[in-house]
């Protein structure tokens, strides 16, 4: 066999083909949905994927106000976060975070599972939540996708 016919190609920022996909979380389980999404800005579903490369798709959350969370998450989850001041530790539940920012909850599930570092914060900038069915990427032309049918 040849050698060079088994060279491994590494994807770089010029090389990489971003695609714009959309998911409807109607209905979806939240981490389900949220573990298959970072799959998807990660861009680990493609045979191209480059761990220190930004090669991963831009994914549209369309209904992320009807997303659904198991058993009484909605109620018993807590979200913590601090003020930078003494005593300045606030806590909110996701039922409260639907009703003041509804995009906030998928958002933060999400940027959980992406890298801590400056690669998962370009990562996140692929990521656009909308709270009802209507989002302004049409001129994109996205690709809707079922997330039951690809994992």
């Amino acid at each position: 066999m040849d050698a060079l016919s088994y060279k491994t190609l590494s994807a770089n920022k010029a090389t990489v083909t971003k695609n714009w996909l959309v998911v409807d979380a109607e209905g979806q389980t939240l981490g389900r949905m949220s573990s298959q999404v970072a799959k998807l800005i990660r861009g680990k579903h493609k045979p191209s994927y480059t761990p220190h490369v930004n090669c991963g798709d831009h994914v549209i959350i369309i209904n992320a106000d009807k997303i659904a969370l198991s058993g009484e998450k909605m109620d018993d989850k807590k979200y913590v976060r601090y003020t930078g001041y003494p005593g300045g530790q606030r806590f909110s539940t996701p039922a409260s975070e639907m009703k003041r920012r509804p995009t906030r909850v998928v958002e933060e599930a999400i940027r959980g599972m992406l890298p801590k570092n400056r690669l998962g914060r370009a990562m996140f900038n692929c990521l656009h939540v909308y709270a009802g069915a209507e989002h302004s990427h049409q001129a994109q032309t996205p690709a809707v996708v079922n997330l039951n049918e690809i994992f």
